[in-house]
């Protein structure tokens, strides 16, 4: 299955993307069956976690069919090269980079580059994007997305990431959000499996409500 059919097929069915940054290869196969019973398909290993390629290449293997993997924090297209031969599908960055955006299209990947402004928005979706991260979710607001929700194309997937709670995520639903990236409420280093596991249940089910 091609990636973005994949991303589609799994943000269709639960528009929420596990970030695990900080995870380490020997963990991350058991957290991702975690987070597949909970739910959560989309999962996203940043860069700056301990050994990211291996963690990738291990969750893509061990949950290729159940998940869709990818890794976030990427800032160059050599970074997109490795994240696509470890097998992630998904590049989602903190940033507007034409390159990687481009790069990542070119390699038959998603991009969800990182956006604060509406010219970044429209820069990103001219260079080929396939939805924008709204970063940081802390330093924006609502209100914001609602009017960006105004201009962008009606079909843009918008997802906030930053300071995402259960509790906070009604008022993005409601200004227009896709869906969000989940960060350090459902994961940190040394979360064992049965605790992410419960706080992703809770964000599917406040999500789901």
């Amino acid at each position: 299955m091609a990636a973005l059919e994949a991303f589609d097929a799994a943000f269709a069915s639960c528009p929420l993307i596990a970030i695990l940054r900080g995870i380490r290869p020997d963990e991350a196969v058991a957290v991702g069956l975690a987070l597949v019973e909970a739910g959560l398909t989309l999962i996203e290993v940043p860069l700056n976690s301990p050994e990211p390629f291996e963690s990738i290449a291990r969750l893509a293997s061990e949950l290729r069919g159940k998940a869709v993997i990818g890794a976030g924090t990427v800032l160059t297209v050599e970074q997109v090269r490795a994240v696509k031969n470890a097998g992630g599908q998904i590049i989602i960055s903190p940033n507007m980079n034409v390159e990687v955006i481009r790069a990542s299209i070119a390699e038959g990947m998603v991009s969800l580059p990182g956006v604060a402004t509406p010219t970044e928005a429209f820069a990103a979706l001219a260079a080929g994007s396939n939805g924008l991260k709204l970063f940081p979710a802390e330093a924006s607001s609502p209100g914001i997305l609602k009017a960006l929700r105004a201009v962008l194309p009606i079909e843009t997937k918008i997802l906030p990431v930053g300071g995402i709670s259960p509790e906070k995520m009604s008022p993005w639903r409601e200004a227009g959000a896709a869906g969000f990236g989940l960060g350090s409420a459902l994961y940190s280093p040394k979360s064992t499996p049965e605790q992410v596991k419960a706080r992703a249940l809770a964000f599917y089910s406040a999500y789901s409500a």
